[in-house]
Formats: structure tokens, C-alpha cells, sequence
């Protein structure tokens, strides 16, 4: 694939370094947090982010874009612990939230840039297929009480399951779990109502969003869900980002945002 092109670059985020391929095919560093909370998604240009059906995934809207796997893929090997919600393992059933899975043929190895993130699933009425490929291996399930008794010795032994106490499963709550398993940086990959969860409650550091040029279009009874879905932010608490990269591959675009996780002050 051809490289990335970058437009605007902050030099406080390109101080972590990548091999030397995948520098020249991203066009610069990746630098992370060691604690940092972010999420990565692709958009239409009309802001769709989910078709709602089997066989309308990310790669659909992104029209398949080697250069997007290639930055999802990266953000995965910097992440130590990627968290999705069940629905979304439900709608991408067969996948594997790891960075060599998403890889474009080709591009060297990502195990010189971290280890495999591990999954996290969300599920508070446990209502995760135990047969799903990315529960053969390790992993963590967040769930509810009455979740953790619904599943109980169905999932495989390397999956470890955590009961979350009754009602809503919070974004901190979540957080506070994944960080006392010893994972620090943290990559949601949605869908959009966790990530609705982690904007509504600010627990949000960074967003990678790329920009894919097309518009999806909605039927008048169709749901296409956007990047946010179940919350309301604006007027009152919209979270505002300040821009710190902006990569082009062809007509699609890299964007990179540091969320403010303070009171929402445009500009």
C-alpha cells in the first residue's frame, strides 16, 4: 500500500517510535500514554459508523481500506486491553480484536510495536456466544451478577469473568476493573452506545476517527447508528476535542483529537 500522508502533525504525538516500515507507512511515530483511554472508529461523511447488519461492518464504509486497517492495527498493538460492548461481538461475529488479525497483507510483524491487547467484553445480562472464536483465548467478560450466573463454566477456562454488582455497568466501573487486571492503555472499539458511556461520564482521553468518503444515506425506518448513540452532550456538556494529527491516504482522512475531559469550553 502507498503511505499515509500527514497534514498536520503535534510534536507531542509522534515521540513513539516505530520500526522503521511502519514509520515510513503511517509517516511518523505513534505516541500513547501509558494510561490512556481512546477510542477508534470510521465514519461516513454523512457520520454513520454502523450499517446495522452482517454484512455492513466498519470495512464496508471504510470501502476496505488497507491504509485504515493499518492504523487500526497499529492502535491495537499499543493497546493493552481493547473494550467492546456484546453487541458489537455479536455484529462482527468471527473477528479478532487483535492487531495481526486486521493487519493488510504485507506489512511486518506488529509484535515489534507491543504485545496483543486482551479483549474485554461488556455484557450485563452475559449474553455472549461462548463458541465465538475471540473467547477461545484470553480474555475478560464484564457483567452483572445475574450475568455471571447465566454463563457460568460455558466459556472457555482462559476467559475470566467479573461481576460488575446489579444495575448499569458505569465506564469507570469498567475502567476501574480493567486496570486492576494490570491493563493500563485502553482502546474501545465500541459500539457507539459504550462510547456513549465513556464520552457521557469523560473518561475519553483521545479519538481516532477516520473519515471515509462516502455517504451512507438512511432509509426513514432504517437505524444506522452514528459515533455517539444514547446520550446527549450538546448543549450542555458537549466534549469538545483540539485536533493533534491529520493523516491522508487517497481521498480518506486520519484524524486524531485529544478529548477535554473538563467543562466543555469551545474553540
Amino acid at each position: 500500500m502507498q503511505p499515509l500522508r500527514t497534514l498536520i502533525e503535534d510534536p507531542g504525538s509522534a515521540q513513539g517510535p516505530l520500526p522503521d516500515r511502519l514509520r515510513s507507512l503511517y509517516d511518523g511515530d505513534l505516541a500513547l500514554d501509558d494510561l490512556a483511554v481512546y477510542a477508534n472508529f470510521v465514519a461516513s461523511l454523512d457520520g454513520v459508523v454502523s450499517l446495522q447488519s452482517p454484512e455492513g461492518g466498519p470495512s464496508s464504509i471504510s470501502g476496505h481500506s488497507e491504509a485504515d486497517r493499518l492504523v487500526m492495527a497499529l492502535l491495537r498493538a499499543r493497546a493493552d486491553a481493547v473494550v467492546i460492548g456484546a453487541g458489537t461481538l455479536r455484529a462482527h461475529s468471527g473477528h479478532l480484536w487483535t492487531a495481526a488479525y486486521i493487519c493488510p497483507p504485507g506489512i511486518p510483524d506488529l509484535m515489534a510495536v507491543g504485545t496483543e491487547p486482551v479483549l474485554v467484553v461488556v455484557s450485563a445480562s452475559g449474553a455472549v456466544d461462548p463458541g465465538e472464536p475471540a473467547l477461545q483465548e484470553r480474555a475478560l467478560v464484564l457483567t452483572s451478577e445475574g450475568g455471571r450466573a447465566a454463563i457460568r463454566g460455558r466459556l472457555h477456562g482462559a476467559v475470566k469473568v467479573l461481576s460488575m454488582g446489579d444495575g448499569t455497568i458505569s465506564a469507570a466501573s469498567i475502567l476501574a476493573a480493567v486496570r486492576a487486571e494490570g491493563y493500563g492503555r485502553v482502546l474501545t472499539e465500541g459500539g457507539p452506545n459504550l462510547m456513549a458511556t465513556f464520552a457521557q461520564e469523560r473518561l475519553l482521553d483521545e479519538l481516532f476517527l477516520t473519515l471515509s468518503p462516502v455517504l451512507a444515506g438512511r432509509d426513514r425506518d432504517e437505524v444506522r447508528l452514528g459515533l455517539l448513540e444514547g446520550v446527549r452532550l450538546l448543549p450542555e456538556r458537549g466534549l469538545w476535542g483540539r485536533l493533534k494529527s491529520l493523516r491522508q491516504h487517497q481521498s480518506h482522512l486520519f484524524l486524531r483529537y485529544q478529548l477535554d475531559r473538563a467543562a466543555p469550553v469551545p474553540g
